[in-house]
C-alpha cells in the first residue's frame, strides 16, 4: 500500500530563530467563564453557574438545589469519572447477562459475594493500569487489550480463591464466562464512548483550548500536527513568544502575545491546556512560565529536547532533584526483529495458499483485458539500501513515462509531497482501477515476503532513482532503511498514502522502526483490512 498526509518535518537540527521586534497583541477577549482544566467539564463553576447561578448563602431554594446537582452533574462528566462509571455500568450488564444466561449454559450461579468480587477486581486493576488517568487521543485498541488483560488476571484471581477456601467445582466455568461477558461489554462501553468523544472533538471548537509557547519551527509543527488530528482533544487556540519565527504561520493560530502577556492571554484566551515547546526563553523563564500556568490550573505538556530520538519506552529515574529519562527505542539487529523476519516469510506462505484461488482470478484478468506480462516488475530500494524488484499486478497499458510524467513527478517534489497515484497521463483500465482502489494489485508482494526482500509490515520502498533525491533533502529519510520495507505500514494506515506529505510519511516509519513490537505489528495489520474497506482513495 502506498503512503501519506499532515505537515512536513522540516530539518530541526541547525534551525536558528532570527529575533524579530516583538509584535504588539490585540487586545485580549472577554474572559470566559470557565475555570482551566483538563476538559471543559472540569470545572463545577462553569455547569453549575451554566445551569443555576448559586443563591445568597443561608437561604433555602429550588435554584441552589438545583446547582447542587448541577455541580454533581458536572463531577460526573470528567474524562476520568465518566469512564469510570461507563466500565462500572458494563461491568454491572456483564454480571447480569451471565446470571440470566446461566440456566441455558447449565452452570449454577455463584454466590453474590464471589459474583461482585469480580466486577471489583476488574475496576481496581483497570485503574492500576493508568486508564483512569487523563490521556491526550482515543486509543481504542489500547484499551481493549488493556481490558482483555486485567479481566483475565480478575478472573484468574478469583478463581484460586474460590477453589483455596471451598469446594467449587464449577469455579472455572464461571470465571470463563464472566470474563467473556466483562470483554465484550467493556469493550463495546469504550467504543461507544470513544465514538461520541471523537465526534465532539471533531466539531469545530471540540477539544481543550491549547496554549503553545513558543512559536517556532516546532511549535508550528506541532500546533499543525493538532488541528489535523482533532481527536487528540487538544485544539491550539495561539502561541505566547517574546521573539516568534518570521515567515512561520499557522492558519487559525495567532500570536496572542509576550510570555510577560501570558495571565491575560490565559484568561481572555480561555486556555485549559498548555504545551511548552522551543523559544528563545531562558531556562528560568520556561520554569517561571510553567510554575505560572501550574498556579492558574492549567495542565502543562513538555516537548522535549531530542524529541525525534524518544521512542514510547521510557522509564523516569531520580538522582537527587534530577530527573533522568531512559530511553528504549526498539534495536532493528535484536533476535526479536530477524525472528519477525523469519515468521513473515510464514504468514506469506500460509496467504499465498488461502489467497491463490483470488491470485489466479486477478492473473486472468489481466491477462484478458491487457494482455501479457501479468506482473509490473520495479527496482526499489530495501534494507540497507538493498535493490530488489518489487511485484505487482499490473493496472495500466502498455506504455513508460513521457515528459507529462515526468513534469508531473517533479511538480509533486517541488510541493514536498510523495510519488504516488497516477503521474502524467492515465494509462489504467478498468480493471487496473479497481485493483488499485482494493489494494489488490499489491498481492504479489507476497512473494517478495518468501524471497526475504521484503516483509509484511515495515516503511513502503520508493523507487531506486528517486531514493538518492530524498536522502539529500527529505530529513531522516535514510534511516527509513534500517528494516525491510512492508507492505503495508504505520504511515500507511494513517492515511499517507500516494501523493501525501513525504516528511509525514518518514517521520511516522521512523516512529514505527523505533517503537517496533508484535502488537505494533499486529495493529497495524488490523487496521489496514480496515483501511481498505473504508478508504476507496487512489
Amino acid at each position: 500500500m502506498e503512503a501519506s498526509t499532515s505537515a512536513t518535518m522540516d530539518r530541526l537540527e541547525g534551525v536558528r530563530l532570527e529575533a524579530v521586534p516583538a509584535v504588539e497583541p490585540a487586545p485580549p477577549a472577554e474572559p470566559v467563564r470557565r475555570t482551566a482544566g483538563a476538559h471543559p467539564s472540569d470545572s463545577d463553576g462553569y455547569w453549575a453557574d451554566l445551569l443555576a447561578p448559586e443563591a445568597p448563602v443561608g437561604r433555602w431554594s429550588g435554584q441552589r438545589l438545583l446547582t447542587g446537582l448541577a455541580k454533581s452533574v458536572a463531577w460526573l462528566l470528567r474524562p476520568r469519572a465518566r469512564d469510570f462509571l461507563v466500565d462500572a455500568a458494563m461491568l454491572g450488564l456483564a454480571a447480569l447477562a451471565a446470571v440470566i444466561t446461566a440456566p441455558d449454559a447449565g452452570i449454577p450461579v455463584e454466590g453474590t459475594g464471589w459474583l461482585l468480587a469480580f466486577p471489583v477486581l476488574t475496576l481496581a486493576l483497570l485503574a492500576t493500569r493508568g486508564v483512569y488517568r487523563h490521556r491526550s487521543g482515543l486509543r481504542l485498541l489500547e484499551d481493549v487489550r488493556t481490558i482483555i488483560c486485567t479481566a483475565a488476571v480478575a478472573a484468574m484471581a478469583v478463581t484460586f480463591a474460590r477453589v483455596l477456601f471451598g469446594n467449587e467445582p464449577y469455579a472455572a466455568s464461571q470465571a470463563l464466562r464472566e470474563l467473556l461477558f466483562a470483554v465484550v461489554y467493556l469493550g463495546a462501553g469504550r467504543y461507544a464512548v470513544q465514538i461520541v468523544e471523537l465526534k465532539l472533538r471533531s466539531r469545530a471548537g471540540g477539544g481543550s483550548r491549547t496554549l503553545i509557547v513558543g512559536a517556532g519551527r516546532v511549535g508550528h509543527l506541532l500546533a499543525t500536527r493538532l488541528l489535523d488530528r482533532p481527536e487528540i482533544g487538544l485544539r491550539p487556540v495561539g502561541f505566547v513568544d517574546d521573539q516568534p519565527l518570521e515567515g512561520e504561520e499557522t492558519p487559525g493560530c495567532p500570536v496572542l502575545g509576550s510570555v510577560a502577556q501570558l495571565g491575560s492571554v490565559v484568561d481572555g484566551s480561555g486556555v485549559e491546556h498548555a504545551i511548552l515547546s522551543f523559544s528563545r526563553s531562558s531556562h528560568d523563564e520556561v520554569l517561571a512560565i510553567s510554575r505560572q500556568l501550574h498556579e492558574r490550573g492549567v495542565p502543562v505538556s513538555v516537548v522535549p529536547r531530542l524529541f525525534e530520538d524518544i521512542p514510547d519506552r521510557t522509564s523516569l529515574d531520580r538522582v537527587g532533584g534530577f530527573p533522568l529519562l531512559s530511553i528504549q527505542p526498539s534495536n532493528p539487529r535484536s533476535w526479536q526483529v530477524k525472528a519477525k523476519y523469519a515468521g513473515d516469510r510464514i504468514l506469506a506462505g500460509l496467504a499465498v495458499l488461502l489467497l491463490s484461488p483470488l491470485m489466479i482470478a486477478v492473473a486472468l484478468g489481466v491477462v484478458v483485458s491487457m494482455g501479457r506480462p501479468i506482473f509490473f516488475r520495479q527496482r526499489r530500494v530495501g534494507l540497507d539500501g538493498h535493490q530488489f524488484e518489487m511485484l505487482k499486478f499490473r493496472t495500466m497499458n502498455g506504455g513508460g513515462p513521457d515528459a507529462r510524467s515526468t513534469e508531473a513527478l517533479q511538480e509533486v517534489f517541488d510541493r514536498g509531497l510523495a510519488p504516488g497515484g497516477v503521474e502524467g497521463k492515465d494509462r489504467r483500465t478498468k480493471l487496473g482501477t479497481f485493483l488499485r482502489r482494493t489494494s489488490l494489485d499489491e498481492l504479489p508482494q507476497l512473494i517478495n515476503v518468501l524471497r526475504g526482500d521484503m516483509s509484511v509490515v515495515g516503511p513502503r520502498p520508493e523507487r531506486d532513482n528517486i531514493v538518492p533525491v530524498f536522502e539529500q533533502s527529505v530529513y531522516r529519510y535514510e534511516d527509513r532503511h534500517r528494516v525491510k520495507s512492508g507492505i503495508t505500514g504505520w504511515a500507511q494506515v494513517h492515511g499517507l498514502r500516494g501523493q501525501t506529505s513525504l516528511g509525514d510519511r518518514v517521520e511516522w516509519d521512523n516512529y514505527y522502526i523505533e517503537n517496533w513490537s508484535l502488537w505494533l505489528d499486529f495493529k497495524i495489520m488490523l487496521l489496514t483490512v480496515l483501511a481498505v474497506f473504508r478508504d476507496r482513495s487512489e
